[in-house]
């Protein structure tokens, strides 16, 4: 994957994954119980059916097949770099009952944080397990991109990985969960300082919550300013 920014950018690594049926362990594995924490944590910060919600590097909808299911017809949004990988999961993942609450039209590939075809009107953002697979100016664009094209986002949840201080950011630093991050490949970790500062600049008022996350992820709740 050398070259590349992530592996997920790599050519073929998501075609030739698909073609092996592994669009599960494409996104690191651990299913059940990373899909199981996304949604108490989503539940916790009071996720309810009426509300709107766009999920992110939603590949093969690991927290959106739960999603689906919970919110009511037409509320889930999902996106990321391969609609092949959203679709995969799509055909895979979810009932014929969940399909008839999910149109294929609001699984969008999105490359660059653009939201195509995504309204404007979203109650809910997550984020979860992107950022840690993308340099630093990739969150400062997400954020500053979310911030234009949603005028009602009530919480962006997403994730990172970070390093305890600005010398030890400079290495190799190994998470809680024993994954080691680094600051110019991935995984990707971040300083807490630029996490919040990159949210303020945008205009999101945020807090990183304490609570560790599978591999080490840290948890950052922001609301708009």
């Amino acid at each position: 994957m050398k070259g590349h920014i992530s592996p997920y950018h790599a050519p073929g690594f998501i075609p030739d994954a698909l073609a092996r049926g592994h669009h599960r362990a494409i996104i690191g594995g651990r299913w059940e119980e990373t899909g199981l924490i996304q949604m108490k944590m989503l539940l916790a910060e009071g996720l309810r059916p009426r509300h709107s919600l766009l999920d992110i590097g939603c590949g093969p909808l690991r927290t959106g097949c739960r999603l689906v299911p919970f919110l009511n017809p037409g509320n889930y949004w999902g996106t990321d770099l391969s609609r092949d990988l959203i679709l995969k999961g799509y055909a895979s993942e979810l009932t014929e009952g969940d399909r008839a609450r999910l149109p294929r039209t609001q699984l969008i590939g999105d490359a660059d944080f653009g939201f195509p075809g995504v309204p404007t009107e979203i109650d809910y953002i997550l984020c979860f397990a992107v950022f840690t697979h993308l340099p630093a100016n990739h969150l400062r664009r997400a954020l500053l991109r979310i911030r234009q094209h949603f005028t009602r986002v009530e919480k962006l949840i997403f994730t990172t990985f970070l390093a305890p201080d600005a010398e030890a950011s400079l290495g190799p630093v190994r998470q809680p969960d024993g994954v080691v991050t680094h600051d110019i490949r991935p995984p990707y970790h971040m300083l807490a300082e630029d996490v919040l500062h990159f949210c303020q600049s945008a205009g999101f008022a945020a807090k990183l919550r304490p609570t560790r996350l599978p591999r080490g992820q840290v948890l950052c709740i922001a609301r708009p300013i």
